[in-house]
């Protein structure tokens, strides 16, 4: 009978879920479209903006879940308790923890669905959607076409004046130093990484400075061998919500080891983990709602409540995360303090159900 019953409440909060899901979907499709039309040049018209649009939504509903989750678990619990659906179930000998478990089931596949999105759906299609837009404005424009970049490996700094999704480089300027001493300058003409991770320098021009004097290298093609590749520097030039949680994690890495700040994008990976895991709290935090006054209320009271709440999560999140980059504050603690009060909030309003 729990199983059956298991199963009932997890229907009734996903389909609740997701129809909440597409709304918020469709009117945050609706104002990234008309922002992209203010801004459309070259190749890049109205085709195109409906698919960078589209190529969007799965990172979209990975930001929207958690407060989808509170809305869809407030309606379908909200409509199960008008309908004495709970009461019957508490009469029946289920208890308080019983039914938390029953609703965290809902919770966990929210959650692995989260997970999905946001690690292996959202992320390379909102890159693949903004090197589509770049290439699609600037396409006749070849000196705005791709992204400046500086990177740092070990002693030695690359400029790179131009990067592309095939990543080829145009010129690039090397500095090498020797603990405080600048070692030497050198400048390629043309640079990339072909698929071994090696860079390949053409038509390379290096200036080294000796204490007895200064020493002019040329070479018209020249293999070098850093420790940043492709992914990594992939990743410098990319937005952080455009990247993975394992992408974060290795650039944090890199950061870490060549004594750079990682703080950007360590906020944004702790900030993924406590959203992601906010999605199993949402269900089981409606469930302590439905036991009060919401009950007897109707559909537009479920409803404000939870917008309420979830803006108030929302905004605190973000709030929270950003001010902590300002400030230079813990990304762990700004991160889940938002979750963890949540879960607070959760862990009270069940102990005072009788």
């Amino acid at each position: 009978m729990t199983g059956i019953l298991s199963q009932y409440m997890m229907r009734t909060i996903l389909a609740s879920t997701a129809l909440v899901l597409v709304v918020l979907l469709a009117l945050a499709g609706l104002f990234e479209f008309i922002a992209e039309l203010d801004d459309t040049r070259g190749n890049y018209q109205t085709a195109q903006a409906i698919l960078y649009t589209a190529l969007r939504l799965p990172n979209l509903a990975f930001e929207m879940l958690p407060i989808a989750a509170l809305i869809g678990s407030l309606l379908g619990l909200g409509a199960m308790a008008g309908n004495s659906e709970i009461i019957v179930m508490r009469s029946a000998g289920l208890s308080v923890r019983e039914l938390s478990s029953m609703v965290a089931l809902s919770g966990a596949f929210l959650l692995i669905l989260t997970g999905l999105l946001g690690e292996f759906i959202g992320p390379p299609l909102d890159s693949y959607a903004r090197n589509m837009r770049m290439e699609a404005r600037y396409q006749k424009d070849d000196s705005r076409l791709g992204n400046e970049a500086w990177v740092k490996d070990g002693s030695t700094y690359l400029h790179l004046e131009r990067v592309n999704p095939e990543f080829d480089f145009g010129s690039l300027y090397i500095y090498k130093f020797d603990e405080d001493r600048l070692e030497s300058i050198a400048v390629a003409e043309n640079s990339g990484i072909d698929e071994n991770d090696n860079w390949i320098l053409e038509n390379l021009r290096e200036t080294q400075f000796h204490r007895d004097g200064v020493q002019v290298l040329q070479s018209s093609r020249s293999v070098e061998s850093f420790e940043v590749n492709s992914d990594l520097l992939g990743s410098s030039i990319a937005k952080p919500l455009s990247l993975s949680a394992r992408e974060l994690l290795s650039f944090i890495d890199y950061l870490d080891r060549n004594s750079l700040d990682a703080t950007k994008y360590e906020t944004e990976f702790w900030y993924r983990v406590s959203r992601t895991s906010t999605v199993l709290i949402m269900p089981i935090l409606a469930l302590a709602f439905v036991f009060g006054s919401l009950r007897t209320g109707g559909t537009g009271g479920r409803l404000m409540i939870g917008v309420v709440i979830g803006l108030g999560y929302y905004l605190a999140s973000e709030t929270l995360a950003n001010s902590g980059q300002v400030f230079n504050l813990n990304p762990i603690l700004v991160t889940w303090l938002p979750s963890v009060t949540l879960a607070l909030v959760t862990l009270f309003a069940l102990s005072r159900i009788r």
